[in-house]
């Protein structure tokens, strides 16, 4: 079996997908201006990196998990099925689960506020935020050989990130029209 995963594949991916973005950027920058296009492109950023960090095996390829042992529902218990840590912070999980989310939070209310209706695309953002988080369970529920726990504490830490980070956002853009 191929082994894949591990800190080195996750941070390959991540200098792929800033590459990736940032080129996007550059092409949108004419269209959208230059704080608007690099807000979207740093916020897709922020998503493929959740993503990786979330879906791809933290020591490699775990080999088979077998159907006896894997879950048929998400974990409901509150704190998680690691609550003592996780593998590459020394806090805890669901800290780190929170601050994953805040850099996307902040970079939605960065983007949105380029349009007039960023009363309404902010909280459509968050919920699409929270359903991105409720889409990674998923995922690894169904995709037991990656060898992540599906977890709904999960899902109320990485939007509280979210929420977080839109308010942080909130602060920032106000703060910059005041300074304008």
């Amino acid at each position: 079996m191929f082994p894949f995963g591990g800190v080195p594949v996750m941070l390959l991916g991540a200098l792929v997908a800033g590459a990736v973005l940032a080129g996007a950027a550059l092409l949108a920058t004419r269209r959208l201006g230059w704080r608007a296009a690099w807000a979207v492109a740093a916020l897709g950023w922020t998503l493929a990196v959740i993503a990786l960090v979330t879906l791809i095996p933290a020591y490699g390829a775990p080999g088979i998990v077998p159907a006896e042992g894997r879950l048929e529902t998400c974990s409901w218990d509150v704190g998680g099925p690691a609550p003592t840590g996780f593998w590459i912070f020394a806090s805890g999980q669901r800290l780190l689960n929170t601050v994953l989310f805040v850099p996307s939070g902040v970079l939605l209310v960065v983007a949105a506020t380029r349009w007039r209706r960023a009363w309404l695309t902010i909280p459509v953002g968050l919920a699409a935020l929270a359903a991105y988080s409720a889409g990674i369970e998923w995922t690894q529920l169904v995709l037991a050989r990656i060898d992540r726990a599906c977890d709904v504490t999960d899902v109320v830490d990485n939007t509280t990130g979210a929420a977080i980070g839109a308010g942080i956002g909130l602060l920032l853009v106000g703060v910059r029209r005041l300074l304008r």
